[in-house]
């Protein structure tokens, strides 16, 4: 072990100023050995950082390489699971409880021993450590001292260093001022002590590498950003140093406090001129690979950008808690930055999604196609339009309705291009989904803007009642939340604008469009809102739906003013209406796009409206029909209508087949009826003579013959209505036989032709034709 100790601290804590003071070796627990190092190490320089850094062997294992590393100060537990046995078992936690086994509890023993004395001697927050012996808990380590915490490794920490120039000046000056300095070198040296604990025990003192890394260290490389990092952390623990009362007044704390502000302005201007540069010249690498985007309907991925600017989140928080002003406008900065390169990127993008809708250009090529390297697109937004409804109109009528849609065939319908719609619009809210998400989740962690819940407090109202409002509301403090909306709502701007120019266009193209985008839009939001119901994504696109919303709306209105307007003609029979057979069409076409989609209740009542509107101009149109008989116009109509909404089972609807009940007929009772005298079996017996069995065969074909003429073709209802007219027939027969038995009982009186008879006079009707 003592190889592999010296082996790790000349390869990987030398090279980073850092001394290895205990070394465990240990593998994961529950899980296959796969064997690593814990390691407990500090800093040489001031202030002490103290870590427990992770260290394996490379896949091909002929060196050592340092893989995870947590600060001491972010542990809050160390359980040892056992205090009287041996168990080489042990928990740390840190952000997360790692579980370990050491190759040995002596190993174990000695890391815990080795954590417990460094958290003594440089935490304020102490650990707490469960399950350990009392055996391996010392005595705290008292900072004067210059005890070791780990024995002997930790003894060049307290080398002896000459006094520089300064320092003896400042030593002459205090003697000269102190009038016991000579003859009390005792009570002299006490005083100095104290003095000097300042600069020593109060860390005051910036190491000269970390002094370099302000002024001069290189910001583009990770290993400078690191250090610039580490650097500017120790510049603000020795800034923050409590003072004692009276300590401010000493001249090397003075000293010190000017260095550390010109130290901190210094490197403020560095690192804010550094990344005003990042921003420019990424904004530039970003712009070369739009073409290759736009060609395509893809927006352009930023991670590249946020993975190089996150680098420096902890330095852009350092700024925050430093230099406001700073801070602010090199916030300012980004954001007038990114607007335009996102309303660049987005107009280019939506360009290209028009075009694809309006079926212009499948290639790229002509009028307003791609050209050029930069990938512009020409051609303006109302120029697009009008060669989208021109394009529109060469295949139907440039808004759809149910009259076009029951004249149709399936093939005039064209699923393709609606099909091709669909997608090119999930297509571009997929793309503007990840892009939202993912700047917004940047600016957070670059800009260290949290987007904590809004505090609230109770406000009386003068006319008494208490209401909450959000803490900063009517103050001029934004909190942090509200930042993230507005640098979002500035570098986004163009989104909305330009989803509802889009949205327009394929109205235009298509007035059924707007069930697709209704559903999709529906979708997109529900997930928005899942993710963070605040965020931007969420509030704009709910935005956007409103519009969706209002031309879906838009869209069923016209199809129920059509139908009112509809006209037939007076030559020919009426047959099956248009927008019957329309709705069939559109019932199937919302089934298939609404299913399973969060605005079920939309199409729901859309469909109410509908019907109610299809079965009010039916009748209209079979009270106003010459050719057709009224009820034979309603008959074949709402026969469709049934068998419709029987096959496509549509719930909502079924509320809207209305039933008639039979009504209860008030007045004389059956038995006293044969006493009556117009009722009396003389004068049924006269009824009966008149339709014998000869006269109601002739009647029968003369019905067959009427239904036929009136009746459409396409439909081929005559079969289906003539047993139907059987059915009906032989239930009143059999109804008006038992009014007989039950008014005339015993009087023998029956019809003068069977239920037999009938079903042969049926049968030979419809044989002969």
């Amino acid at each position: 072990m003592t190889a592999i100790k010296h082996a790790l601290q000349r390869d990987i804590f030398t090279p980073n100023d850092e001394r290895l003071l205990s070394i465990v070796n240990v593998c994961k627990a529950g899980k296959k050995k796969k064997n690593c190092f814990l390691c407990a190490t500090v800093t040489t320089e001031r202030p002490v950082q103290v870590k427990v850094v992770k260290v394996k062997k490379t896949d091909k294992g002929d060196f050592y390489k340092r893989q995870m590393a947590w600060e001491l100060r972010d542990l809050t537990e160390v359980d040892a699971k056992d205090a009287n046995k041996e168990n080489p078992e042990f928990d740390l936690h840190f952000e997360k409880v790692y579980r370990w086994v050491a190759s040995s509890t002596a190993e174990k023993n000695s890391f815990i021993s080795c954590i417990w004395k460094l958290n003594q001697r440089y935490l304020r927050k102490k650990v707490e450590f469960v399950n350990v012996s009392p055996q391996l808990l010392e005595e705290s380590v008292p900072s004067g001292e210059s005890q070791s915490v780990a024995g002997r490794d930790e003894d060049a920490l307290d080398d002896y260093q000459e006094l520089n120039a300064r320092e003896e000046q400042d030593i002459e000056s205090m003697m000269e001022v102190c009038e016991y300095a000579i003859s009390n070198a005792e009570a002299f040296a006490e005083k100095l002590s104290r003095e000097l604990q300042v600069l020593d025990g109060n860390y005051m003192d910036l190491s000269k590498g970390h002094i370099k890394a302000l002024q001069e260290g290189d910001l583009s490389s990770p290993k400078g950003i690191e250090a610039c990092i580490n650097a500017s952390e120790a510049l603000s623990q020795c800034m923050n140093v409590a003072l004692k009362p009276g300590h401010d007044k000493l001249m090397a704390v003075k000293q010190q406090q000017h260095l550390f502000s010109e130290l901190r302005d210094t490197f403020a201007r560095r690192l804010t001129n550094h990344l005003n540069n990042v921003f420019v010249h990424q904004g530039h690498d970003q712009s070369s690979t739009l073409s290759q985007h736009t060609a395509e309907l893809t927006l352009p991925k930023h991670s590249p950008l946020h993975r190089d600017l996150l680098r420096y989140a902890k330095l852009m928080e350092w700024l925050k808690n430093t230099q406001r002003e700073k801070y602010e406008g090199l916030s300012r900065t980004y954001v007038d930055y990114m607007t335009r390169l996102y309303e660049r990127e987005i107009k280019d993008f939506f360009e290209v999604a028009k075009i694809k809708m309006a079926g212009t250009s499948k290639d790229g090529k002509g009028k307003f196609g791609l050209h050029g390297s930069s990938g512009k697109l020409t051609g303006s937004t109302s120029s697009l339009n009008k060669l989208a409804v021109s394009s529109s109109n060469s295949r139907r009528s440039q808004s759809s309705s149910l009259l076009d849609m029951g004249n149709m065939s399936a093939s005039d319908l064209d699923v393709a291009d609606r099909t091709r719609f669909d997608k090119i619009f999930e297509q571009v809210l997929s793309e503007l989904e990840p892009l939202c998400l993912a700047e917004q989740d940047f600016i957070s962690k670059f800009f260290k803007l949290q987007q904590n819940p809004t505090l609230v407090e109770n406000v009386d109202d003068s006319d008494g009642t208490v209401h909450s409002r959000p803490l900063n509301e009517n103050r001029h403090s934004v909190s942090e939340k509200d930042m993230v909306r507005m640098m979002m709502n500035k570098i986004f701007q163009s989104i909305e604008t330009e989803l509802n120019s889009l949205i327009a266009l394929g109205d235009k193209i298509d007035s059924f469009n707007s069930l697709y985008m209704l559903v999709k839009m529906s979708h997109h939001v529900w997930t928005a809102e899942n993710v963070d119901p605040a965020s931007y994504l969420s509030t704009t696109l709910g935005n956007v739906l409103v519009t969706v919303k209002r031309n879906f709306d838009k869209c069923i209105s016209g199809q129920i003013r059509q139908m009112e307007e509809v006209k037939i003609s007076k030559k020919s029979k009426v047959g099956i209406l248009p927008f019957v057979t329309g709705f069939e069409e559109f019932a199937k076409l919302a089934e298939a796009i609404f299913r399973n989609a969060e605005r079920r209740g939309d199409l729901d009542k859309a469909y109410i409206k509908l019907i109610r509107a299809v079965f009010s101009n039916v009748e209209k149109v079979a009270n106003e029909s010459q050719k057709t008989p009224r009820d034979v116009v309603m008959m074949e109509n709402f026969h469709h209508i049934f068998s419709t909404l029987s096959s496509l089972k549509i719930s909502c609807l079924e509320f809207e087949q209305y039933y008639m009940e039979a009504r209860v007929a008030q007045g004389v009772r059956e038995e006293e009826v044969s006493y009556q005298l117009a009722f009396n079996k003389q004068e049924l017996r006269k009824v009966i003579k008149e339709y014998p069995g000869k006269e109601v065969k002739k009647g029968l074909d003369n019905l067959y013959k009427k239904v036929d003429k009136h009746l459409c073709e396409e439909e081929n209802l005559l079969q289906v209505v003539w047993h139907s007219m059987q059915d009906e027939f032989i239930r009143q027969y059999k109804h008006f036989e038992g009014l007989i038995n039950r008014c005339y009982p015993g009087s023998g009186i029956t019809m003068e032709f069977t239920i037999q008879d009938m079903l042969e006079y049926f049968s030979s009707i419809a044989q002969s034709h």
